[in-house]
């Protein structure tokens, strides 16, 4: 019998992403997404608006909640959008416009000073128990310009270290197993999976 767990979120893209990661290490443990009310996410750090969210999802639903909270972290502009990056271009949450702004706000910066890093930190809640919080950084730099189809958000401009430079590759030109290996939040998922244990 599986163990059910809400991700706090309304992002199917997360949804689908978290379950592929939960499924390879805890092939028992189901992720749902989230149908109740968006709290209001006021914190001013990844790991207090991930709590905010996890603790919401948990109330509502009685089920233990993971929340994550992520974005992307330019170092030329001093850590932003950091936790602002869903609405960098507005409250509309638009990724497209969000992904512009940023080229834009970018386009006389050349390497070495593009690099960047996502982070994913999540917060786990249990109802009525603990609380916990991981997180996970990945490490690059940002392309000139979008490329791939894959992914979501920026991943079109992300380029993760480590790869051979003469065949680099966005985020979302990754396969999605790729992606799932190596990203900011299987490295914060990583560090979750002892907690999970205790399910």
């Amino acid at each position: 019998m599986s163990t059910r767990i809400v991700l706090a979120t309304h992002n199917s893209h997360k949804v689908q992403e978290f379950g592929t990661i939960v499924a390879a290490t805890r092939p028992d443990v189901e992720v749902v997404g989230y149908d109740g009310p968006e709290p209001v996410e006021d914190g001013v750090t990844f790991a207090q608006n991930a709590l905010i969210k996890a603790r919401a999802a948990a109330e509502h639903t009685g089920l233990p909640a993971l929340a994550d909270d992520s974005g992307i972290c330019v170092d030329v502009l001093g850590g932003a959008p950091g936790v602002f990056s869903a609405y960098w271009a507005g409250h509309k949450k638009d990724a497209a416009a969000n992904l512009e702004l940023l080229l834009d706000q970018l386009s006389d910066i050349v390497d070495p000073h593009r690099t960047a890093h996502f982070v994913s930190t999540i917060a786990l809640v249990i109802p009525g128990g603990a609380e916990h919080v991981v997180e996970g950084i990945w490490p690059g730099r940002l392309a000139a310009a979008a490329a791939g189809g894959g992914g979501f958000g920026y991943d079109p401009i992300f380029i993760p270290d480590g790869q051979d430079a003469a065949a680099e590759r966005t985020a979302a030109e990754f396969s999605a197993a790729e992606k799932n290996a190596a990203s900011h939040r299987a490295r914060a998922f990583a560090a979750l999976v002892p907690l999970l244990a205790g399910l």
